[in-house]
């Protein structure tokens, strides 16, 4: 590739570097102060940053975007559709450029190639976008915040998603000045790598995922998008809005693709009559319910498939462990791994510690069944899944494996924490039955 120049042999500023989501001062610094080795090249600087800092004397080509909003990604996706320059350079978090980068290193001439960049943290690899031609970035937008689980996972996963240009790598673009090994920072990196694991095409064994979803907006399309973004694809994902008084609406509108996923909507009766109408639409093999609240790890379908093909044609429920992780304002942090253990009886599925999950269903023996009681206690609008479990069990033994895929958002408007202290009444009703 050769070198973009102008007329005298001048390399053209074809290029706008965006740093964002900088939490501290001296990194934006350190950040902006390594850009003067490829000024030639640049532009403009945008710099999205939510407090002020002091100017930058050595260059008048850097804009700061003051920002109080949590969603980077349509931000920048706004920004970039006004950009006149033809590549848009990527750096964030605690992100500087390499001293061994140089204006010449960085041509992009084939307007069809992704330069990207990767850590390596503990063997832990992750693949972001560096250099991308911005007519790419305006045809193919970066996803919202919203839709992701997590901040970091925003760049890895638009990269992921492109199908329509040439990812070519190169080692030391990027360096970072501090790297977090907190146990989050530890949790979000293997989940941002599984982003980019190969389709594994298991035919053989066909799953959808249930969704019953009431007021929850604000998280809904974090568990919709978690589903369409697996490297093995889910054949139905089925959503009920069981009469949401909140902007769900407008949400599962944007997320109908109208053909993997299929939405249907109802007056609120309760989460049991809501998964039972979606159930007779199901026509796989098994069932993966999913909380509207809560998420699933980028390669979820493809381990769940590799357990069930192992699993014996009598067993009815397959689960595992699952992943907690603490809301807190624009964020989440991780908390616990809780290990599923072995469940013969009533007895020791009603004195578990933590709700059994993530619950695959054999379709065909939960049809039988007659599928998800609507028991007196609450009309069936509360512990709907041990009220389903505790009949399953009487009749077909469940099967636990170790694997975590399975992601619990702790919120202050989870239904079920704030009906924590009803669990005893509903224990009377379901012995009695």
């Amino acid at each position: 590739m050769k070198v973009l120049v102008g007329n005298g042999g001048v390399i053209l500023q074809d290029t706008t570097a965006i740093l964002f989501d900088y939490y501290d001062s001296a990194n934006i610094y350190k950040a902006l102060d390594s850009l003067r080795i490829i000024d030639s090249r640049l532009k403009s600087i945008i710099v999205l940053q939510e407090q002020k800092i002091l100017p930058i004397v050595w260059s008048n080509k850097i804009e700061f975007v003051h920002s109080n909003s949590n969603d980077y990604g349509k931000l920048l996706n706004d920004i970039i559709s006004n950009l006149a320059t033809s590549y848009v350079l990527f750096l964030h978090d605690t992100d500087y450029l390499s001293p061994t980068v140089d204006p010449e290193s960085l041509d992009m001439s084939d307007s069809k190639i992704v330069l990207r960049t990767y850590h390596n943290h503990s063997n832990i690899v992750v693949h972001r976008p560096f250099l991308v031609p911005t007519s790419l970035l305006k045809k193919e937008k970066l996803p919202l915040l919203h839709d992701l689980p997590i901040n970091e996972a925003l760049l890895p996963v638009w990269l992921t998603k492109t199908k329509s240009a040439q990812q070519l790598t190169k080692r030391d673009l990027v360096r970072k000045s501090r790297i977090n090994r907190s146990a989050t920072a530890v949790q979000k990196e293997k989940m941002t790598q599984k982003y980019q694991l190969k389709n594994t095409l298991m035919k053989n064994i066909t799953i959808s995922v249930l969704i019953s979803t009431y007021n929850m907006d604000q998280y809904l399309g974090t568990a919709v998008y978690s589903c369409l973004l697996q490297n093995e694809t889910f054949d139905q994902i089925l959503i009920m809005d069981d009469g949401s008084t909140d902007n769900s609406h407008q949400q599962l509108k944007r997320l109908n693709d109208k053909k993997q996923v299929k939405i249907f909507y109802k007056k609120n009766e309760g989460k049991a009559k809501a998964l039972n109408e979606l159930l007779s639409h199901v026509t796989s093999d098994f069932i993966l319910e999913l909380d509207a609240d809560d998420w699933l790890d980028p390669d979820a379908c493809f381990v769940i498939k590799r357990h069930l093909a192992d699993i014996p044609e009598e067993v009815s429920v397959l689960y595992g462990n699952l992943r907690k992780w603490k809301q807190v304002a624009g964020d989440v942090l991780f908390k616990t791994i809780a290990k599923g253990i072995s469940i013969r009886e009533t007895a020791e599925l009603l004195s578990y510690r933590f709700p059994l999950g993530p619950r695959i269903y054999r379709t065909s023996m939960l049809k039988k069944e007659g599928g998800f009681p609507v028991i007196a206690f609450e009309d069936g609008r509360l512990y709907e899944d041990v009220s389903v479990l505790n009949r399953l069990l009487n009749k077909h033994p469940f099967h636990y494996k170790d694997f975590t895929v399975y992601n619990v958002r702790e919120h202050n408007a989870s239904i079920t924490k704030n009906n924590h202290a009803k669990w005893h009444d509903f224990l009377k009703i379901l012995k009695s039955q």
